[in-house]
């Protein structure tokens, strides 16, 4: 399956309520390109829960595994 230019690089949903999420992987020094910066807004006009992470820390945020039913 082929994705358009700038979709993220691991995406998803959260079990305990089935939101859909995207991440955008990046190291400490990575930026996001023109087309990831046009998909995240795209993404952001949608009940998605999307960010940049730079660590396992960061995606656990983003996605809200920490919090609890």
């Amino acid at each position: 399956m082929l994705f358009p230019k700038g979709f993220p690089d691991l995406c998803g949903f959260r079990h305990s309520d089935g939101r859909f999420f995207c991440l955008e992987i990046k190291n400490e020094k990575g930026r996001l390109r023109d087309d990831q910066k046009l998909f995240a807004k795209f993404v952001g006009q949608f009940p998605v829960l999307y960010g940049l992470a730079r660590s396992v820390e960061d995606a656990l945020k983003i996605v809200g595994e920490d919090e609890k039913d």
